[in-house]
């Protein structure tokens, strides 16, 4: 399988299953185009007709096209055959052990954002701290439960985690000592709408959280917007310097200045370099995911204007890197020579097998976007996962699962979506996000343009 676009003057041609990136002129871009569904005589005439006012373009020049088109496909670097679909659901089936909790130490939230998933923290449930007590409880069955494995994930969410931050910081310190008894190492991260941030966070974030998300949408009226405190002021004002300070604090490394557009923003390059101008360096900005009927839902009229937005800000990029303030957006980081190991790619992102969610009292869910759905419910950190049903569903959530997914392009660096977001559209876990896919795909071809570019103008 392959994928042809044009994008920012380049002629760009990715072989799908070897992972390759061709950068070719027009009439190699024509007949790649071509090549797998017409015969080669069909491909020598078209070309000769459309480039006829070309004198340069002769049938030997095609010849000799077409002899490089084979080799590329002999070499595995053009219409690369598909050696993983028999492998997806392999991998999947093999006991996985667990690498990673997002744990929800606070049920409650000091802002009330509009577009709030987990309802203002709550989770469409009561207000509620994780103790102490099942905190450490998380941790242990996590080191039960990891097998083998020596690094391990753990995430301190909400609400907003800060609420609960001394039991946050005794968490952090309970793992260091279960790391030296049990041969295992944690990666603690911090995710916080910055409210509460002052310099003991920050003292101790820098020392014990490997990466911290911060909360922020952007310019001032678009995030005072949606983003209110409990009494209905904008929060901009509040976090804007915190987070400033956190980030030089930080050494402008190991964060992310993370943001949410809606349709009330589909201009949201400008936030995004507003951020960059406030000094912020690490940045990633989400498209909302909400019910069709609310006043923010992105609109399908949206899409031509979201799709021009990611050119916009792929070329401010590389305009911004060359002169020497360059940033780094999330969704723009892609690695052609390495990048997730095959794994990672056919079998999914790990929610409800790898990866769960640990609410305050110490209910497993297969990820914090599940969280307050019972039918979702996976177990709990004392009796481990009794919902096998339920887990059995999630080993079917990869990039092979969809039937929608099967001739698509970008399969492999998606690896099938987000299961909660395909649930929330379709009302099934194994189902498709069809508008997230859209933007998904209009991404992935910025990322890669972005590397052309690098490699061409090194």
């Amino acid at each position: 399988m392959i994928h042809c676009y044009k994008l920012n003057g380049y002629n760009i041609v990715l072989d799908v299953f070897s992972g390759s990136v061709h950068s070719v002129d027009e009439v190699a871009f024509d007949a790649v185009s071509m090549y797998e569904h017409n015969d080669k005589e069909t491909i020598k005439r078209a070309l000769l007709e459309k480039y006829k006012s070309q004198n340069d373009v002769t049938p030997e020049d095609i010849e000799e096209l077409f002899e490089d088109i084979e080799s590329l496909k002999e070499s595995g670097k053009l219409f690369a055959p598909d050696v993983y679909a028999d492998k997806a659901f392999d991998l999947k089936n093999r006991n996985t052990v667990i690498k990673a909790l997002c744990l929800h130490v606070a049920h409650t939230c000091n802002l009330n954002c509009e577009y709030c998933f987990a309802s203002q923290g709550k989770y469409h449930g009561e207000r509620a701290l994780m103790s102490l007590e099942v905190g450490k409880r998380a941790l242990d069955f996590l080191v039960e439960n990891s097998g083998t494995r020596t690094n391990l994930e753990v995430d301190f969410f909400g609400g907003e985690p800060l609420m609960n931050w001394q039991v946050v910081k005794d968490i952090v310190m309970y793992g260091r000592e279960l790391e030296k008894k049990n041969n295992k190492k944690f990666r603690f991260t911090l995710t916080t709408n910055g409210v509460l941030l002052d310099d003991d966070v920050i003292e101790f974030a820098n020392k014990e959280m490997h990466n911290v998300v911060l909360s922020l949408d952007g310019r001032k009226e678009i995030h005072d917007h949606l983003r209110k405190t409990v009494g209905g002021k904008g929060s901009y004002d509040i976090i804007v310097p915190k987070f400033q300070h956190f980030a030089e604090k930080r050494g402008n490394q190991n964060y992310y200045m993370r943001g949410t557009f809606t349709h009330n923003n589909v201009d949201f390059t400008n936030d995004i370099f507003h951020m960059a101008d406030l000094g912020f360096t690490e940045l990633s900005m989400e498209p909302v995911v909400c019910k069709p009927d609310d006043p923010y839902a992105l609109t399908e009229e949206d899409l031509p204007i979201l799709f021009e937005q990611y050119e916009i800000l792929a070329k401010e990029m590389l305009k911004r890197e060359k002169e020497g303030r360059g940033f780094t957006f999330y969704h723009y980081m892609i690695d052609l020579k390495g990048g997730p190991c095959i794994y990672k790619r056919i079998s999914g992102c790990g929610s409800g097998t790898e990866y769960m969610a640990v609410t305050p009292w110490g209910e497993l869910f297969p990820c914090h976007q599940f969280v307050g759905d019972e039918k979702y419910s996976l177990g709990n950190i004392w009796d481990g996962v009794t919902n096998k049903e339920v887990q059995n569903e999630f080993k079917l959530c990869n990039a092979y699962a969809r039937e929608e997914c099967r001739d698509c392009w970008a399969k492999l660096y998606c690896s099938g979506g987000c299961a909660a977001n395909a649930y929330h559209a379709s009302g099934s876990v194994t189902g498709v996000y069809e508008y997230g896919c859209r933007l998904f795909k209009k991404r992935m071809e910025c990322a890669i343009m972005m590397q052309v570019d690098k490699s061409i103008n090194k």
